[in-house]
């Protein structure tokens, strides 16, 4: 499977919890922190929900 880079760009301040968990679940818990996992379609879909405070590479 391929891999893919995500960065946390915003801040889960004022947000839902769902969507503070989300960031959590993805191993994103810092601003500027940067993960790799695999490009599967449960990550895509947490990737989705949080789109808005995420910066995504392939």
């Amino acid at each position: 499977m391929a891999t893919i880079k995500i960065t946390q760009t915003g801040s889960p301040i004022r947000r839902d919890k769902t969507q503070r968990a989300t960031l959590v679940g993805l191993g994103l818990n810092k601003m500027h922190r940067t993960v790799e996992v695999e490009e599967t379609p449960e990550v895509l879909g947490q990737i989705r929900k949080v789109q808005h405070l995420v910066k995504v590479e392939k």
